[in-house]
């Protein structure tokens, strides 16, 4: 399964990136999806992986759990912090609790 563009190789993927896709994938239940089959860089919401509002809260308290920080929805940066694996990934490395 292609997800968000053309296949990308893992190596082109930072640690977290993978440890945030690892996670979007097992928490969310995307059974046919592997890590290599996302684009660091597509949508995670409508074209990309298609995630929707209910993903984005289920996917905002596992990351909470994981890294010790909360995403709130009334952010204002809340749409680009979600806007792709990549930028979601750089938000928890920047805000996780070490």
């Amino acid at each position: 399964m292609d997800v968000g563009g053309e296949r990308k190789d893992m190596s082109s993927m930072s640690q977290i990136e993978i440890e945030v896709a690892e996670l979007i994938i097992s928490d969310l239940n995307l059974e046919d999806t592997n890590v290599e089959d996302i684009d660091p860089d597509a949508e995670l919401f409508n074209t990309g992986l298609g995630l929707d509002s209910i993903d984005a809260l289920e996917l905002g308290m596992s990351l909470s759990m994981k890294y010790g920080f909360q995403l709130k929805s009334d952010d204002p940066e809340i749409k680009k912090i979600f806007s792709s694996l990549r930028a979601l990934a750089r938000h928890v490395e920047t805000n996780r609790k070490q």
